[in-house]
């Protein structure tokens, strides 16, 4: 039996219901964690960019190092990245004046540049053939740009579109549910639709974590950053303990041609 025909030696986790409640606590996570290290502390879009790359860069070898799937590395690896992506967006915005239209056209072309040269490589962008270094190092590329990706789109709809982070949230919830809509009442390829759940996870914990640490004068709640970042890692560990997550199948399985 192949690799990647083998549920068992796959490193990425089944998605289920409890991926993707997890998936949007890592996201809003990656928001205020960032937003801690960059604003609360002080240190800079740079070098919280610096800090949070290395640390993505140490915490994907040891994913693609690792013979099967680990729970805890894992997550901890998606949290690095949508941490790593909070601050490259907000340095790409902000520092070098991009700006956050600029900037999420200039990261939506990176990850469909991603994505296709995966597809040229394999044949196929589903998460089921995260099973071999070369595919996982599209993968977690592929990650890292969406989760970039989501962090200028949540601040584009929420400051360029004038939504607001209330707003925001409902604009990227609903997408998600019309998503999860399409999910179980089309036959849209469930490997474009786990892509683009993905994609619009990530904005829409953007602006639930902008929504919990800004000043209120900015629409915001002013929680203390550290502190909600403590309390969401508590929840995230505490799902990955109650609700054990396994390597299994995955959406789009069967969909070798996509």
């Amino acid at each position: 039996m192949s690799r990647t025909a083998d549920d068992g030696l796959t490193k990425v986790p089944e998605v289920t219901l409890v991926f993707w409640i997890i998936k949007i606590a890592a996201t809003t996570l990656g928001e205020t964690g960032g937003d801690s290290v960059t604003m609360t502390l002080n240190w800079g879009y740079l070098a919280g960019t610096a800090i949070f790359f290395g640390l993505l860069v140490l915490l994907v070898a040891a994913q693609i190092i690792a013979k099967k799937f680990h729970p805890f590395l894992y997550w901890a690896t998606i949290v690095a990245s949508t941490t790593f992506g909070t601050t490259m967006a907000d340095f790409a915005d902000r520092s070098l004046g991009i700006g956050y239209t600029g900037g999420s056209t200039l990261l939506f072309l990176c990850l469909i540049t991603i994505l296709v040269l995966w597809y040229w490589s394999q044949g196929t962008i589903s998460v089921q053939t995260v099973a071999t270094p070369r595919v996982e190092a599209f993968y977690w590329a592929a990650i890292t740009f969406s989760q970039t990706l989501g962090t200028a789109l949540g601040d584009w709809a929420a400051d360029t579109g004038g939504l607001g982070y209330e707003g925001g949230a409902l604009l990227f919830g609903s997408g998600l549910a019309v998503l999860a809509a399409a999910y179980y009442w089309t036959r849209i390829s469930r490997v474009t639709l786990f892509w683009a759940a993905f994609i619009l996870t990530r904005p829409l914990g953007a602006t639930v974590g902008d929504f919990l640490d800004k000043p209120v004068s900015h629409g915001g709640l002013a929680l203390s950053r550290p502190l909600a970042s403590a309390v969401i890692a508590v929840f995230i560990v505490g799902c990955i303990l109650l609700l054990p997550q396994r390597a299994g199948r995955h959406p789009g399985q069967a969909e070798t041609a996509q």
